[in-house]
């Protein structure tokens, strides 16, 4: 079955990581997906990674949608605005948007104050994680709205409940995270009358790419590295999210989730899809109950 067969969806950061795990998800669902990011064959981002945009739209390909790669730096309005030009010249319509920009160099400088952290770098963090978003949004969507029942995911970290009482352990990241999800509460007032759905959705502890670089293991082992960081063990590979987002896509009544913060773990419950596994982690929950608790970890009713 390929329920968004037909649909024509943008996601904007899909390199890698759960951009990629959209992306392909949609894919799998029937999708023609629009992938963009910045990191091609011939010229790789300053995040100096492997991954390319043609290997993700190959990916798409291969799960049964149609995946189109198109090199885009999301800072920049020009590029943005002949990218939605090209999707409405070759398709018509945009069904679905995900803004899943990032782009981070590094890490951010974590557990340092304001005044004492890179101002360069902290406004930078903002243009590549807060202003990508405005600027794609502006952009794309007049043309998501010429057609009903459009779907917009904003991808954050956390869930509006735990970064309400949660210093995410960085000024910057955590006032970008916040206008992420403010952002989605605005866009859902604002794209309620066209019949369009904006929804906040944060992945768990997510099995990106440079995640596993970092522990030393792959996809295959990842439970390996749970010997050194046991609480690794409630994470999450990019295609859980992406599951999510295809679920949403489908649902003829998604509209009921109108500005909502949603987790992967979350929506699994709702539409029975698992990890690629088959389990059903619940790292949000997980993360209250027991890390945060200082408890052993234990992923007992978590996963």
């Amino acid at each position: 079955m390929k329920p968004l067969a037909g649909k024509v969806a943008l996601v904007a950061g899909a390199t890698r990581a759960a951009g990629r795990g959209i992306a392909m998800q949609l894919g799998s669902a029937g999708a023609t997906v629009y992938v963009t990011g910045r990191s091609t064959r011939a010229q790789r981002s300053e995040m100096n990674r492997p991954e390319t945009i043609e290997e993700t739209a190959e990916l798409v390909d291969a799960a049964g949608g149609h995946g189109i790669a198109v090199r885009v730096d999301h800072t920049d309005p020009e590029q943005v605005k002949a990218l939605v030009e090209r999707i409405e010249a070759e398709q018509g319509a945009l069904h679905i948007l995900v803004n899943d920009i990032w782009g981070q160099s590094g890490e951010p400088e974590w557990d340092k104050p304001v005044w004492e952290s890179s101002l360069d770098a902290g406004l930078k963090l903002f243009r590549l994680g807060v202003e990508t978003h405005a600027i794609t949004s502006h952009f794309a969507l007049p043309l998501l709205i010429k057609s009903p029942g459009g779907l917009v995911i904003e991808m954050t970290d956390g869930t509006d409940e735990y970064n309400a009482d949660t210093y995410r352990v960085s000024f910057f990241y955590d006032v970008a995270k916040g206008a992420v999800s403010r952002m989605a509460f605005a866009l859902a007032h604002e794209l309620k009358p066209y019949d369009a759905t904006v929804i906040l959705l944060t992945p768990g502890w997510l099995r990106s790419e440079a995640m596993l670089d970092g522990f030393g293991v792959t996809e295959e082992n990842w439970r390996d590295a749970t010997e050194k960081i046991p609480h690794f063990a409630i994470s999450e590979s990019p295609s859980y999210v992406g599951r999510a987002v295809a679920a949403l896509a489908a649902d003829p009544e998604v509209s009921r989730y109108q500005g909502k913060s949603l987790s992967s773990g979350e929506l699994a419950k709702v539409y029975g899809f698992t990890d690629l596994d088959g389990s059903r982690p619940d790292a949000w929950r997980y993360i209250v109950e027991v890390e945060s608790q200082g408890k052993p970890a234990d992923t007992t009713g978590y996963r």
